[in-house]
């Protein structure tokens, strides 16, 4: 390819880059809302209450409905009648907003006596994902509360906007640690997150269950923090071997973020897996360098014989990566971590991307005989991703927790016995020692398609 063809090609992949902005998956993304500024003050208590709600207050970013709007108010005036009225009504307009469905519920429980989780999201930076995952705890409050709550007791759940910020995720859990009425987290998102305010929630004695976070560091981390999402040795192993024995390609090269524990994580655990196959990792690119170049990398990769890219790429290092992909042209093959299982893929790859394998821990075609892909869709108006399911399951776990002993310490101790286990979206919900849930992972590859109305979509890899 000459240079002028690799110079055009890479300002056409930063101009779309630039230019779209992802959407949240499929088309779940005309959810309304004020955005919450992420200034820090110097008080990390101002900080933290800032950062949290229970409907008085929204973190969903763009034009919010005004009877949203008059429900966010009359919830902070304890009006909860006026806020049920106004929470229906805005549904109506957007029944794919988890945040008006959590709020509702809570509206609905008024005063009364219920028990309280939270769900530490990064609406700040990262709203879309934010949304994904609210999806699966409003669900699962939704399920419980309209089938009589925790034997009796509704699921009240808060919101807290962590944004995806390590730093501002440890004030978080040091202020529901101090209030004694929070039982239980789902979440932080990321890895880098988990394990920063992880050791608050262990100090504190609060279980954290994170449905998104893969570091490897997790495991055996505390016996407070647990997840539902399979760990990056799962993901790399399932994809070094998918490269080896299915594609029968023996060398690749990883593009990976050397600031992110995701990344960092997912990186090793591939290059260890392809050794065991059989193969070899001849060079690692790190996104995350000034000096990065997607075309002088693609090339290097060329010249060193590589048959295959994979880009460990986190959220904050997708842009970089696609441009990898446009840079590409499908002359190499593709595989990609679930931090690239995202609807800006689909739409800034296109048909550079058509053919890349993803490993994610669930597609909601994945398994024919769940009914939560059923009912995902009559509630939300359309399919849900993996971020979704996984919520649901950690929050699914915490309320089977309650169920058996309603405190701090009896909810971790019904998740850590070896007896505990509960039914999810993905399957069986059971914990190791280590904290991890020994789940399998799922192949999925970007195909033309309708379904996410870019014109591609993820398939699982039969």
């Amino acid at each position: 390819m000459s240079q002028k063809n690799e110079t055009t090609i890479l300002a056409l992949a930063l101009l779309l880059t630039v230019g779209i902005v992802g959407s949240g998956f499929w088309w779940f993304t005309n959810n309304s809302g004020v955005k919450i500024g992420n200034t820090i003050t110097q008080n990390p208590e101002t900080v933290s209450q800032d950062r949290l709600s229970f409907g008085e207050k929204t973190f969903t970013s763009g034009e919010i409905s005004p009877v949203k709007k008059e429900g966010v108010q009359a919830i902070a005036n304890k009006s909860y009648d006026k806020a049920i009225a106004n929470f229906t009504a805005a549904l109506k307009l957007n029944r794919n907003d988890p945040e008006a469905l959590i709020f509702l519920n809570n509206a609905r429980i008024g005063s009364s006596k219920s028990y309280t989780i939270m769900g530490s999201v990064p609406f700040g930076t990262d709203p879309n994902v934010s949304l994904e995952i609210l999806r699966g705890i409003a669900q699962a409050q939704n399920q419980i509360n309209t089938s009589g709550g925790v034997k009796g007791v509704p699921l009240r759940v808060g919101i807290a906007n962590d944004d995806d910020n390590p730093e501002i995720a440890k004030q978080i859990a040091s202020s529901l640690v101090s209030n004694s009425e929070v039982l239980g987290v789902v979440g932080p998102n990321t890895s880098d997150s988990t394990l920063a305010a992880g050791t608050i929630y262990t100090s504190g004695q609060l279980v954290a269950i994170s449905p998104t976070s893969t570091s490897v560091k997790i495991s055996n981390f505390s016996r407070y923090v647990f997840r539902t999402v399979p760990s990056d040795f799962m993901a790399a192993r399932s994809l070094a071997n998918y490269m080896v024995r299915t594609l029968q390609k023996k060398n690749a090269v990883v593009f990976f973020n050397s600031q992110s524990n995701y990344s960092q994580s997912l990186k090793s655990e591939f290059v260890s897996s392809v050794s065991l196959e059989g193969g070899q990792v001849s060079s690692e690119f790190d996104l995350s360098k000034a000096d990065f170049s997607a075309a002088r990398s693609v090339e290097q990769a060329t010249k060193q014989g590589a048959e295959v890219l994979m880009l460990a790429a986190n959220t904050a290092t997708l842009d970089k990566a696609l441009q990898v992909i446009q840079i590409n042209q499908k002359r190499l093959t593709l595989l990609g971590g679930d931090d690239v299982y995202t609807v800006k893929t689909l739409e800034i790859g296109r048909e550079q991307a058509a053919g890349m394998v993803v490993a994610v821990p669930w597609h909601i075609e994945g398994d024919p005989k769940s009914d939560f892909p059923q009912k995902s869709r009559q509630l939300w108006g359309g399919d849900v991703s993996w971020r979704s399911a996984l919520s649901y399951d950690a929050t699914v776990a915490l309320i089977a927790a309650l169920e058996r002993n309603p405190t701090r310490s009896g909810v971790q101790q019904a998740l850590a016995s070896s007896e505990f286990s509960t039914s999810g979206a993905s399957g069986t919900i059971r914990f190791l020692a280590s904290g991890d849930r020994n789940a399998p992972v799922q192949l999925v590859k970007i195909v033309p398609g309708s379904r996410s109305r870019t014109g591609y979509d993820f398939e699982p890899v039969r």
